[in-house]
């Protein structure tokens, strides 16, 4: 497994990082054998949110670092301030608020990354700033950032934080796979790096080495090795049709499927290989729900592809 380094944490992190929007406490010994084939092959970091599961995913995962003792060898990422009915609640008091329920969820001191889970435009970047730097002083997190905040206002954030002598965002977390993101899967406030039109912003990242933790890596599924043009209505969940299931992705799931065939691998772990083999300093989150797919996901970082393979496999490029 390869690994990567984020600023304040003193571990390296598996550019690997299991999602865990299955892992619930309603059904914590399915949970934990995920989890502990995640530990076992490499996956050891975590994504996690205060809304997945209702807040069981994490109450899941504490009770599992709890039983097994291995908090310090596991990192984990979660999210707070979701919107919910009343809409956007990205502030301070909503930060405070979320976190500390995420922390007894799951039952430690300290999170290695917390990430506001959506942005809110209409709220100044300045007193966010400060109220995460005053979690850091606290112990509370390791390091922050964000889910799914576009690079101009990560970019104002961190400048607020230069200005004022404060710590900034350590990483981002936006879409970013193979598949392009044709439209938002959960409505207004999702962002993406994929596709041809967002070169600008991977240009950003690029510059600035800003960690990526990319989300729906493999397209929701699309990429899962199971999906074709044909069955996707069958096999496809709401997000995934309305994102990613269009034509210019399933063209490049023919290329998928045609490349993974001449390097002896799978579309899932291909996908994956598109991911980590970008110059980006990037980290893929991806589900799983075998310790058969843990393997496979673990072994995907392994597989080299070109310059060349990656062009052909987003553009057809020749």
């Amino acid at each position: 497994m390869k690994h990567g380094n984020i600023r304040n944490l003193n571990r390296p992190v598996p550019r690997v990082v299991l999602g865990t929007m299955i892992v619930s406490s309603d059904e914590q010994d399915r949970s934990e054998a995920l989890l502990d084939a995640a530990f076992e092959t490499g996956l050891r970091a975590l994504d996690t949110a205060h809304v997945y599961a209702g807040g069981k995913s994490e109450q899941g995962i504490g009770a599992w670092l709890h039983k097994r003792g291995c908090r310090d060898d596991v990192t984990i990422l979660s999210k707070g301030c979701h919107p919910d009915e009343a809409g956007p609640r990205v502030t301070p008091e909503a930060l405070e608020t979320d976190l500390a329920i995420s922390l007894e969820r799951l039952q430690v001191d300290t999170i290695d990354i917390y990430m506001l889970h959506r942005d809110d435009p209409d709220q100044p970047v300045g007193p966010l700033v400060e109220a995460f730097n005053t979690c850091l002083r606290e112990g509370k997190i390791r390091a922050f950032g964000a889910s799914n905040w576009t690079h101009a206002r990560i970019q104002a954030a961190n400048e607020y934080a230069e200005q004022n002598g404060l710590v900034p965002f350590a990483a981002s977390s936006p879409n970013y796979g193979l598949a392009e993101q044709l439209e938002n899967p959960w409505g207004p406030g999702c962002v993406t790096i994929s596709g041809p039109q967002n070169e600008a912003a991977r240009v950003w990242y690029r510059k600035r080495d800003m960690p990526v933790f990319a989300y729906s890596s493999l397209g929701r599924g699309l990429f899962s090795g199971r999906m074709t043009r044909e069955n996707h209505e069958q096999l496809a969940d709401n997000a995934c049709r309305k994102a990613y299931c269009h034509e210019v992705n399933f063209e490049r799931l023919d290329r998928a499927r045609e490349l993974a065939a001449k390097k002896r691998c799978s579309v899932p772990q291909l996908a994956l290989a598109f991911v980590l083999n970008q110059d980006l300093n990037v980290f893929a989150l991806t589900g799983a729900a075998s310790r058969e797919e843990c393997e496979a996901n673990a072994a995907a970082a392994d597989i080299e592809l070109t310059p060349a393979e990656l062009a052909w496999l987003d553009r057809g490029a020749v």
